[in-house]
């Protein structure tokens, strides 16, 4: 049986097709249209039917990685930083069109998962996958199984608040996590330091070539990283934590970033390894594949 695999970002839809020995034989991905709910269905039934294609229509399983979560209570998906889906039957919709069944997990998740079976957080028992890319997002596994927590928000350390005066978030807190380090949050951080709008890419590289602004606004980003990541190991204390999305790919953090985390952990020492990803900065859809029914 092959497992087909959707993960739903706010920039790219991707999809991924395992086989029965787990290895991947198709990925490919397309730009996210958020501009409507419609227009995200769309593209994810574009990418399904791809996949489809390329199987010959053989069996399989199908899981969807989603910013946000379904709601316990309401069945609507909740908490998505790609805001057109949230209180949308977005379970619902997909199955409808699709004509067929499958299974929705928080992207965060599917990654956490996927880092914890089968990359960088294998044989360890208690691993937090962290996702910075275009929001920021976290997901909780114990003893190979996600733990998604009474109201399906366990993980979410993005949404924890590190300044209340901060900046506003979109979740209506202010100060979030993930309005700092996130690449959305960094290119709002630099743009309203400067008034130059400037892509995460070319801040990082901006700050390696010495240009005082970006250098002033990686400074800023390794400090809230290190503090976010400090205030995370307090609570859940984890065996590894695994970073992914685009910003994961800054070799800095594991020096720098790293650093930060242990000025402030909650310990006489930092033993929690800050590792990156083992399957690709986007292995949520690997995540998603595996949680496919």
């Amino acid at each position: 049986m092959l497992r087909f695999g959707i993960d739903l970002g706010g920039t790219k839809t991707e999809g991924a097709i395992l086989d029965g020995d787990g290895r991947e034989r198709f990925r490919e991905r397309e730009a996210t249209d958020p501009s409507s709910y419609e227009a995200v269905l769309a593209g994810v039934e574009r990418v399904y039917r791809r996949m489809c294609a390329d199987a010959g229509d053989a069996p399989h399983t199908l899981g969807v990685g989603t910013p946000g979560a379904v709601s316990h209570r309401t069945g609507l998906l909740k908490n998505s930083n790609t805001t057109c889906l949230n209180g949308m039957p977005l379970a619902r919709d997909l199955r409808a069109r699709l004509a067929r069944e499958l299974a929705i997990m928080n992207d965060a998740n599917c990654f956490a998962l996927a880092e914890a079976l089968l990359g960088a957080g294998r044989d360890k028992r208690v691993v937090f996958g962290v996702i910075i890319g275009t929001g920021c997002g976290g997901g909780l596994v114990i003893d190979g199984r996600v733990h998604t927590g009474l109201q399906a928000i366990a993980g979410e350390w993005g949404h924890t608040s590190i300044d209340p005066n901060g900046p506003a978030c979109y979740c209506g807190s202010r100060g979030c996590v993930e309005t700092y380090i996130s690449g959305s949050g960094l290119e709002a951080r630099f743009l309203k330091a400067t008034g130059r709008r400037l892509a995460a890419a070319a801040i990082v590289a901006g700050a390696r070539a010495g240009e005082p602004a970006c250098v002033a606004a990686m400074d800023g980003f390794f400090e809230r990283f290190g503090r976010a990541v400090a205030n995370l190991i307090a609570v859940v204390d984890p065996d590894a934590i695994v970073l992914g999305g685009g910003l994961s790919n800054i070799d800095e953090l594991y020096t720098r970033g790293v650093a930060e985390v242990a000025r402030r952990v909650f310990s006489d020492s930092l033993e929690t390894p800050v590792v990156r990803h083992a399957l690709g900065d986007s292995a949520g859809v690997i995540g998603a594949a595996l949680v496919g029914v």
